[in-house]
């Protein structure tokens, strides 16, 4: 059996990038590039109150992010997108076992729901140039980003391991199967 092409963007959203990022344009373009050819796009979208209220303008998508008619979205509260809501359920619910992540902020969203995505045995590919964070007062968000890319490489998960890809890896992966 072949697996769905599915891909999740974490908190892409107007209020989280109200912090600056590192290369947004960039990171947009790149999961674009992904969520035009999936079969199934998650849009994980962070609420709470300080302008990333349910409805607002700050918890909406970035405008510049394609959203296919078919995409699923869930809200959360927490930095983990499994953390108290249905992600579980739609991922069953649509037979999904295996998935891409990208999104922001890479230390924070992305790592939690990555980590607890592995815990759980999902099979997770990280697309290595899709994420995104803000400097941090230990580190600057390139740095932070190499980090974490080359931790999720040795995250060890036995019997699951998280791969790291470029997006252009994971593209051509795609159109060989």
């Amino acid at each position: 059996m072949v697996e769905k092409r599915a891909v999740m963007v974490v908190d892409m959203q107007n209020g989280v990038f109200a912090t600056p990022r590192l290369q947004p344009e960039r990171c947009v373009a790149q999961i674009n590039r992904l969520t035009r050819v999936a079969d199934t796009v998650i849009f994980i979208q962070h609420a709470q109150a300080g302008g990333l209220e349910e409805g607002s303008e700050g918890f909406a998508l970035l405008p510049d992010l394609w959203q296919p008619d078919n995409a699923l979205y869930i809200t959360k509260t927490a930095c983990d997108a499994f953390y108290r809501t249905t992600l579980a359920d739609e991922l069953a619910a649509h037979d999904i076992h295996a998935f891409v992540v990208c999104g922001c902020a890479t230390d924070y969203c992305v790592d939690t729901t990555i980590r607890n995505g592995a815990s759980r045995g999902y099979a997770i590919t990280v697309a290595e140039d899709a994420h995104t964070t803000a400097n941090r007062p230990a580190a600057p968000a390139e740095t932070l980003i190499a980090h974490h890319n080359d931790v999720w490489r040795d995250l060890i998960v036995p019997d699951n391991p998280v791969y790291v890809k470029p997006v252009e890896t994971i593209l051509q992966e795609w159109l060989t199967n």
